[in-house]
């Protein structure tokens, strides 16, 4: 009777384990949104930093989830994010705005937390500029110019245009809690890699450099 019993145990249990594998070993679908403190970092042509305010924008897309181990997995994105930056000096105050479709790619570890999971990720990211412009407000007066992306400004092109190359790339770092029916909230830190200034043909010792940098918080829902 006791051999019975321990059979039945036994059996029970590892259909439990069974079936924990196996849900943890389903490929998965999230939606996610929301918002983006940004800035843009670097130099200016004579190598003073820039002194740039945070920006704020909105990021949404979707990811999935694949398992690779233990508790590991791979989690490829498609998004669209609004980055850039804020600059004020004295009665000038300029508002950068740069939309891009970005492709981040993390690896991502999942602890059991209560019914749910805490998670931490990291991994890098590509992305390429669709999209943007440059406000600049002093007084009563406005202007609006739309960004051009290019890698290089040749000696006829229009000064006055704003330029950036459209190729960004980079890393991001994440933590989050998801909860049992999929619902989560994630922090994101992003830190762009690839100088997004163009190179100006003509200028000399042009030592600028703009780079991606920022904050995100998201909520997002897994299927």
């Amino acid at each position: 009777m006791k051999n019975k019993l321990l059979s039945v145990v036994l059996i029970l249990v590892f259909s439990v384990l069974g079936v924990n594998a196996r849900e943890k070993s389903k490929m998965s679908v999230a939606i996610l949104g929301g918002i983006n403190s940004q800035t843009l970092n670097g130099k200016s042509f004579s190598g003073d930093k820039l002194e740039n305010d945070m920006l704020l924008g909105y990021h949404a897309g979707i990811n999935i989830q694949v398992p690779i181990g233990f508790a590991f997995y791979f989690q490829p994105g498609l998004l669209y994010a609004q980055k850039g930056a804020k600059n004020t000096s004295g009665s000038l105050t300029s508002t950068t705005r740069l939309n891009y479709i970005e492709v981040p790619m993390n690896l991502v570890y999942k602890a059991s937390l209560g019914n749910g999971y805490f998670m931490i990720g990291f991994g890098p990211y590509a992305a390429y500029g669709i999209s943007g412009n440059v406000t600049v407000k002093g007084g009563s007066l406005t202007l609006d110019q739309d960004v051009e992306f290019k890698n290089t400004v040749e000696a006829g092109d229009p000064l006055l245009v704003p330029y950036y190359k459209a190729f960004d790339a980079g890393a991001t770092i994440f933590v989050g809690i998801e909860m049992a029916g999929g619902l989560f909230l994630q922090l994101d830190s992003q830190f762009g890699m690839l100088n997004i200034n163009p190179e100006y043909k003509g200028l000399t010792n042009d030592k600028s450099t703009v780079k991606n940098v920022g904050l995100g918080l998201s909520l997002g829902y897994r299927f």
